[in-house]
């Protein structure tokens, strides 16, 4: 069973996850901005998991490791569809027909999601997680006051499924019947691909033309940063830590991804945006530091 298991992981372990997580997936907003010039949504989703998913699965099959049993594929099969389908893919369909501040609104409704269907299966988080969780929402709303919030209603209802589809398959994953954390992400993404490809296609997604160089790029950096190391690290979090630490990135990622656009691209932010990133910031303190 994929449960918190007993024996702490070391704080190193626990930061370098967190890093990961909050660092390279508060990046790929940008990369997905990018990549989306030339590949549509759903397809995107199944060739950065394609491509990740099955680099995995042959090097960890290549050093020993085993391959999901068969109870173990069907909850993997299930979280394909949650957390690659209804989310990932479904954020990118967002990225392309809702504006960037709504689409970050409803990414950082996901905590508080989590938080619900945590504590509806028995893992109730304290009055402290609580507190943090609406203190960083509330400086998301706050970084994103004045931004458009355009939507139509595809757009709308993406950003509306896929902070819930996300945050319920994270917290029903932690009880079920899974290998090992990083077969674990290899096989969901490798499932994941072809669901999101059917989708794709059934929807009249196509590449009729060979992608732009930038673009592809694009679509190489997440692979690397958002799906072999973000994603695994993310998967690796909900087997080893809280639900409330393990989803706090969705609070650090609006942080970093204004910190990138400041630092390469040269975006201005005002003092305004800057209480609301130390509200935020805040907040995550509350969500992930212990009380002792």
């Amino acid at each position: 069973m994929t449960k918190t298991p007993s024996v702490a992981p070391s704080k190193a372990a626990v930061l370098s996850a967190l890093i990961a997580v909050y660092v390279l997936w508060g990046s790929t907003y940008y990369g997905i901005k990018i990549a989306l010039q030339d590949y549509p949504p759903f397809l995107l989703t199944s060739i950065r998991m394609l491509i990740a998913g099955g680099l995995m699965f042959i090097v960890l099959r290549l050093r020993g490791v085993a391959a999901p049993t068969r109870k173990q594929w069907r909850a993997i099969f299930v979280l394909a569809i949650l957390l690659t389908v209804l989310s990932n893919a479904l954020v990118n369909l967002a990225e392309e027909t809702v504006s960037t501040g709504l689409v970050a609104i409803g990414v950082a409704a996901m905590p508080l999601w989590a938080g619900l269907f945590s504590a509806m299966r028995g893992e109730h988080p304290s009055a402290r997680e609580w507190f943090g969780i609406a203190i960083g929402f509330a400086g998301v709303l706050w970084l994103n006051i004045g931004t458009e919030m355009n939507a139509g209603w595809a757009g709308l209802l993406a950003v509306l499924i896929a902070p819930i589809s996300w945050a319920w398959g994270s917290i029903w994953s932690r009880k079920q019947d899974l290998p090992a954390p990083f077969m674990s992400a290899a096989s969901q993404m490798l499932v994941g691909s072809v669901f999101a490809c059917i989708v794709g296609l059934a929807l009249g997604e196509r590449i009729t033309e060979m992608p732009a160089l930038i673009p592809t790029l694009a679509m190489l950096y997440l692979v690397v940063a958002g799906s072999i190391f973000g994603f695994t690290a993310y998967i690796w979090l909900l087997h080893h830590v809280r639900p409330a630490l393990a989803t706090s990135y969705a609070y650090v990622n609006p942080v970093i991804a204004v910190a990138i656009g400041a630092l390469l691209l040269g975006e201005k932010f005002n003092s305004s945006a800057i209480g609301a990133m130390l509200l935020i910031l805040f907040g995550v303190v509350l969500m992930t530091v212990k009380k002792k």
